[in-house]
């Protein structure tokens, strides 16, 4: 099974503010620019390619501050499981949109394969440093914002080993965005 990150960090590799916080994301770079065929950057494509999402509870209780309408939901029907060794139940506003799971990462990735899954968008700082290190990830897409932000949560941290980066695809956007793709090499 297939699993890729999906993630825009400053420009010095954070993903959001030490106290959580990513307003700064809409308000970098140019708003105001014409993405024109490209105004999502990519993002529906993407959501397209998967068929289940991965995230950390961190990651799971910002989304549920954003108190988001139904229109604004941006993942669908997706599959998504939560990962949380403290937390057993959702959100009231996301119970119905995503499902607890407590355990190892290899298993659970095991499970979705055998339920069909083939693709998952794996999101939240600690969760895909989690993955990394297990050599599960294939696939990285970092949009780069044009901010220094100084602190705040990194994107990545210590790895257990040396990774290479291959297959670098780049995009920059006119909102001066860059987009970078990357797969993994773990050898």
């Amino acid at each position: 099974m297939k699993c890729s990150v999906y993630i825009a960090a400053s420009l010095d590799g954070f993903i959001a503010k030490t106290d959580g916080s990513v307003d700064w994301l809409h308000t970098t770079g140019k708003p105001e620019a014409d993405l024109g065929e490209h105004a999502d950057m990519g993002f529906g494509d993407y959501m397209a390619s998967i068929d289940c999402m991965i995230m950390g509870r961190k990651c799971m209780q910002s989304i549920a501050a954003m108190e988001l309408t139904a229109e604004q939901w941006p993942y669908g029907d997706t599959r998504i499981i939560v990962l949380s060794n403290t937390l057993t139940s959702a959100p009231d506003s996301l119970k119905d949109k995503v499902e607890m799971y407590s355990g190892d990462l290899k298993d659970l990735i095991t499970q979705l394969d055998k339920d069909g899954h083939k693709h998952a968008y794996v999101d939240g700082g600690n969760t895909i440093q989690a993955f990394i290190n297990l050599q599960l990830i294939d696939e990285m897409t970092i949009t780069q914002l044009p901010i220094l932000i100084g602190e705040g949560i990194p994107l990545f941290a210590k790895t257990n080993q040396d990774i290479k980066l291959e297959h670098a695809q780049a995009t920059a956007f006119a909102n001066d965005f860059v987009q970078v793709k990357y797969s993994l090499n773990y050898s």
